[in-house]
Order: structure tokens, then C-alpha cells, then sequence
């Protein structure tokens, strides 16, 4: 039997290529190896094949990234995707949680943390209806309340926070489980946060910590320097609460809180969590002005959050950029150090041999107005924007075409 001259040459084509993907003359920007340069970078099979100057052969697709950043895909450590359809279960197989592929490749995102929507009861559900159905690598900061993330009274059981199951789930899913969240309890008590550290310790997994309820507030630098450990994570670092939190820039010395620098040198990682309440530009502004950069960016998606003023990863992004933080420590916030953050070192990087997981921005210029919650305004002239996605050594979005051809054959 004959083959059809067209399937030939296709499976000649195949047979014959270098690489799967080959993008050309785009700005390198990989913190863990310390480049920012202008390179090519070669795919085969799934995998980074060669990072150089100039790399020759023929590619399945190729792609002219003149102009553009071409960095490790974005690791988002902060997002609620843990949807479903249950009532009453907010950001716990409820409603108010998003399906993660519709809204992470778009905007450069390979790879995105769940952060305390799934507990010990329910982790089995996340992750056979989203984990293991989702393009996005999903991952989980899996909430030391059993039931997860499901709101009201039920973030206030102190009953339902139980170490042992929590870091007993984490051991036994390792694969998908990065650490454990606390989150939204409202009462003056050290208790839940003693709870989801010694969760952390058991599992030898970090915390992240969403902060705050308590009336009088309780101390952040107690909880720096005496409850967190190294490598543990305080998320909404930039949130202006009312007066049930302490602010990492304090307004009535008009400068940073003096114990902040000590608790960094200590290793507290400090995330944005941008979310729908969790960012104000009076916090954010001061704190960069004066070199207080978060080590990580996140966004805190759900639905509450995604149209109002945070938008997406690369809103956020653009936000810290206008602020005055340098376009090499917003990539690195976005990539590598949140890579180490979730302990997955593996990630966030481009190096030979890593998986592909690969984002292409632009950034565009223009006249931008960046708002916060308060409805305060500030303008720029520069604005992130994905032009292309590539996970696991696939084009998974493609804005405008780039790869030749558009769909590999």
C-alpha cells in the first residue's frame, strides 16, 4: 500500500528532527543558573535538550522569540482550584474555587499550588477531579482543618485540626502534597498555628500561614521569630486588615516593622497572596521603596479575586515591576524562589535535563492604570503578557502564533 506523499513527508520530518521545539534569540531568564542572556533553547521529548548561544538543526516547531523573555514556567504557590459543585464549601469542592487549566496557561502559569482548600478528609477528591485531570501541574498546601477549606465554623474547629492525619495524608502523597495552610481563624489563640507547624514538622514540610482574626492582633514577630521555622511561608504580606493583623510596614513610624529583615536572614518566606482583600498599595509601596521585596508572588485565585484588582500572576507581577522591583527579582519570585519555596527544586529552572516547562512574555508598553482594593490608582507604562506556554515540552497556549508551524506535525 501505498502512503499518501504528504503523510511521508510528515513521518520523514519526524524522523529527521534535532528537536521538538527550538525558540530562537529570545532573553533567557533562568535565576537558578544566573542567566539573562540572549540564547536559543532546544526541547526533545519532553525535556530541556540545550541551552546556548546559537543552537543549528531542525526542530519539529520553532519559534522566534526575538524581543520577548523566554523564562522557566511560572509557579503560582498561591490559588484556590480545588472546584467543584458542592454548596456550602467556599474554596473546598465548592463553587468558589476555579478549574486551573482556564486559568494558568493563559497567563504563563505551569504550575500552581492549591493552598488549603483540601484536608485530610477530602484530599482523595481534590486530586482525582483535579489533580489528575489537570494540564497545570497542580499541587497542594494541604489545610490542617480536615474538612479543608470550606469556610465559617468550620475553620474554627480546633477539634477538626489534627496534626498526625494531616502530615499521615502529606507522607502518603508526597507526589502532590507540598506542606500545610493555615487560614481564617478569627480567635485570640496560638493554638492553630502550633498545630499546623507541628504538622509541618512531622511531615518535614513547610507551613504557609494566612495571619490574622485575632482581637488585639496577635504578635507577627513572635510568630517569626518564635512559632515559624525556617523556610515556613507568611502569605498576604502586603494585607491592611482592620486592625485584626499587624502590618509589615507600619504607618504611625512611617517605616518597616525593624524585626522583618531578622526574620528573612532567619528564612520566613514572605508571599504576596494578592487575593481579593489581601493587598493594599499602602503597604506594598512603602515596603519596596524601601528594598523589602517579597520572596515569592502569588496571586490567591478564586473567584472573589480574579476580576477585581488582582486579575491574574502577570497583573501581580506587573504591579511589583511598577513598583521599583527589577525585572530579574520579579521573574526570580515567580520561578525559582517559589520553586524552592514548595521545595520542588526541580521546577522553576532550565536547566539540561529539566522537564519543559517554559513561559514566553512580553512586555508591553503603554499607559496602564494598577489599582487595589482601596480604589487606589497608580499608573505605568509596562505590563506583562504571555505569548506562549510550554509544559511539559508541548505548546499549550499560543497567543499570536509564534511556533512554525502552529501545530507540530
Amino acid at each position: 500500500m501505498l502512503l499518501p506523499v504528504w503523510l511521508f513527508a510528515n513521518m520523514l520530518q519526524g524522523q529527521t528532527s534535532d528537536y521538538d521545539i527550538l525558540i530562537k534569540g529570545g532573553r533567557l531568564m533562568d535565576p537558578k543558573n544566573n542567566i539573562d542572556a540572549v540564547m536559543d533553547i532546544a526541547v526533545k521529548d519532553g525535556k530541556i535538550a540545550l541551552v546556548s548561544k546559537k543552537i543549528d538543526g531542525k526542530a519539529r516547531q520553532t519559534v522566534d522569540a526575538a524581543g520577548l523573555i523566554v523564562s522557566p514556567g511560572l509557579i503560582d504557590i498561591h490559588g484556590h482550584v480545588f472546584h467543584g459543585t458542592q454548596d456550602d464549601h467556599y474554596l473546598s469542592d465548592g463553587f468558589s474555587a476555579l478549574p486551573p487549566d482556564g486559568f494558568t496557561l493563559r497567563v504563563g502559569v505551569t504550575t500552581i499550588v492549591d493552598c488549603g482548600g483540601a484536608g485530610w478528609r477530602n484530599f482523595n477528591t481534590f486530586k482525582k477531579n483535579v489533580i489528575d485531570k489537570s494540564t497545570t501541574r497542580v499541587l497542594s498546601f494541604l489545610n490542617i482543618v480536615g474538612h479543608g477549606m470550606r469556610g465559617g465554623n468550620y475553620e474554627q474547629d480546633l477539634s477538626d485540626m489534627d496534626p498526625k492525619l494531616a502530615s499521615n495524608t502529606a507522607k502518603a502523597n508526597k507526589a502532590h502534597i507540598v506542606g500545610f495552610k493555615l487560614a481564617h481563624f478569627a480567635g485570640y489563640d496560638w493554638t492553630p498555628t502550633d498545630r499546623v507547624v507541628e504538622a509541618g514538622r512531622l511531615a518535614d514540610m513547610p507551613v504557609i500561614i494566612d495571619f490574622g482574626g485575632a482581637r488585639p492582633a496577635l504578635s507577627i514577630e513572635e510568630l517569626f521569630m518564635k512559632r515559624l521555622r525556617p523556610g515556613d511561608i507568611y502569605t498576604h504580606a502586603f494585607a491592611k486588615l482592620d486592625g485584626s493583623r499587624e502590618t509589615i510596614f507600619d504607618e504611625q513610624t512611617n517605616s518597616i516593622r525593624p524585626f522583618l529583615q531578622q526574620a528573612k536572614q532567619r528564612g520566613i518566606i514572605f508571599d504576596v497572596g494578592y487575593g481579593g482583600a489581601s493587598f493594599n498599595y499602602s503597604q506594598a509601596i512603602p515596603a519596596v521603596k524601601a528594598g523589602f521585596f517579597p520572596n515569592t508572588i502569588s496571586t490567591d485565585l478564586h473567584t472573589g479575586s480574579m476580576n477585581t484588582s488582582m486579575k491574574d500572576q502577570l497583573s501581580v507581577m506587573s504591579k511589583f515591576l511598577q513598583m521599583g522591583m527589577p525585572l530579574t527579582e520579579v521573574i526570580k519570585a515567580s520561578t525559582w524562589s517559589a520553586a524552592k519555596a514548595i521545595r520542588r527544586e526541580e521546577l522553576g529552572q532550565l536547566s539540561v535535563g529539566a522537564e519543559a516547562d517554559i513561559t514566553l512574555l512580553n512586555i508591553r508598553k503603554g499607559n496602564f492604570g494598577f489599582y487595589d482594593k482601596t480604589g487606589y490608582k497608580v499608573n505605568g507604562t509596562e505590563k506583562f503578557e504571555c505569548e506562549m506556554t510550554i509544559r511539559k515540552g508541548a505548546v499549550v497556549y499560543d497567543l499570536n502564533g509564534l511556533a512554525n508551524p502552529v501545530y507540530a506535525r
